[in-house]
């Protein structure tokens, strides 16, 4: 009769619990449909203009890009599987409380085919276990600390993959915003020099054929001020997908490019440096020793290995009249044959091993070109720059000298000065382009070196 009303008073304290989790959950379904109008309000605030300078940006792509924040995450597995293996070599406690009302069937043990009265067992364990001595155990916790090691460095190469695409798109908006300045220049020109013709043409020197070919110079300067100032549209766009910002808000990119020419390190040095500090390199180096300690655990499987075991409970009809049981054991176990899965193992780590030592050498090759042909750009963009420097003077002194013969000589041809306007033109885009060829060139040298955290 007890036994029915314990039954019955779980039964009833059940049913409560589930409909208080029912009526709870409810509850908050319908705040959340009766709130669901004030998520959107700071949706429809206008977004704060945002001032963005290159280094910013590096930061804002470390917090917040997607892709990094993956990487971190896969630390985050990584870790958890450390404590796995670890958790392998510790000591593992388990127990175990039974109370159990039974009958037995008394033919099981020879007697009369006739089944017993009900009676009751109590049960309470306490088990233990422990591995003494196992190769393969401690080596497969080490191949897990080195994995964790390969989770950083390969979150850190990643990190150092957007960085390097953050400051290459934030090249190109500079790039597009200098050749928007450029061609709002080209167009000031333009206009002094439509003034100077209007004023010949009064005077009956000039013909309505030079006026017709600077307006046409003229609306190809507008329609390319239009490309150009997409172009910085389209860039801020990227950046705002990599940086993972709202791509409503206002962007304004505030550094310049850097005319100064960099001076690389020996080429010898710049290629150890890059050995050091890129994290490929540490990356693929730690897994070809998670790779060797692998492959010594699967082998470490052919040794003997000791477990200790202990078992120590109480055992009764009811819990006062109980007595003590206990077992203890020490194992060793002597792997012998297992139909040569083990050995099947053993060959297919081994190949695994050869084939992360063969992708470290292709690594070294790829990391050790990137530096040479960095180191490259860097040279051939510090003598573009000095040449379109020297360009862009020739150009203007070239336009002002022919500008100045067709204000006072009344015979001289207006192709002077549409070869000095389209000199300037050409020379102003070559420098804004050899300004960017340079600074992109410093951005790929500091990704092929390893040193983009110290980029400006």
């Amino acid at each position: 009769m007890s036994t029915l009303l314990i039954y019955k008073f779980f039964t009833a304290l059940l049913l409560a619990v589930l409909a208080t989790l029912c009526l709870g959950s409810l509850y908050r379904s319908e705040g959340d449909v009766g709130g669901g109008d004030s998520s959107l309000e700071p949706q429809s605030r206008p977004f704060q203009a945002l001032n963005l300078t290159l280094r910013a940006a590096l930061a804002a792509a470390v917090d917040n890009n997607p892709d990094v924040l993956l990487y971190k995450e896969r630390i985050e597995a990584a870790r958890g599987q450390v404590q796995t293996q670890l958790g392998a070599l510790l000591p593992n406690f388990s127990s175990t409380v039974r109370q159990t009302r039974q009958t037995q069937f008394r033919g099981v043990f020879g007697l009369a085919p006739i089944r017993s009265d009900p009676f009751s067992i109590f049960d309470v364990r306490v088990s233990a276990s422990q591995n003494l001595l196992s190769v393969s155990l401690i080596q497969r916790w080490r191949a897990s600390r080195e994995m964790l090691h390969v989770s950083e460095s390969e979150s850190e190469s990643r990190k150092f993959d957007t960085m390097a695409s953050v400051a290459l798109t934030y090249m190109e908006g500079l790039k597009a915003m200098g050749m928007v300045k450029m061609h709002e220049a080209n167009q000031q020109v333009m206009n002094d020099l439509l003034g100077l013709i209007k004023q010949r043409q009064r005077a009956g020197v000039a013909t309505g054929l030079d006026l017709a070919r600077l307006d046409a110079q003229l609306a190809s300067e507008r329609q390319q001020t239009s490309a150009s100032q997409y172009a910085v549209e389209h860039a801020k766009l990227n950046l705002l997908n990599l940086l993972a910002l709202p791509y409503e808000t206002p962007l304004a990119l505030t550094d310049e490019f850097h005319p100064d020419v960099l001076y690389p390190p020996a080429v010898q040095a710049a290629v150890e440096d890059a050995l050091k500090q890129r994290p490929e390199v540490v990356a693929q180096a730690t897994l070809v020793r998670a790779t060797e300690m692998t492959y010594s655990s699967i082998t470490g499987e052919r040794l003997p290995s000791l477990v200790a075991q202990g078992e120590y409970g109480l055992i009764g009809n009811r819990w006062n009249n109980s007595l003590d049981t206990y077992n203890m054991a020490l194992l060793l176990q002597v792997p012998i044959f297992d139909g040569g899965q083990r050995e099947g193992r053993i060959a297919e780590s081994r190949s695994q091993l050869r084939q992360e030592a063969l992708r470290l050498r292709s690594i070294l090759n790829q990391v050790k070109m990137e530096v040479h042909d960095a180191m490259a750009g860097l040279t051939a963009t510090r003598d573009q720059v000095g040449i379109a420097q020297a360009g862009i003077r020739l150009a203007l002194k070239e336009l002002e000298l022919a500008r100045e013969r067709y204000a006072v000589v009344t015979s001289s041809s207006y192709f002077e000065m549409t070869n000095g306007l389209t000199s300037v033109v050409r020379a102003r885009e070559n420098l804004v382009e050899a300004l960017f060829q340079l600074n992109a060139a410093r951005v790929n040298f500091a990704r092929a070196t390893g040193s983009l955290k110290a980029l400006e």
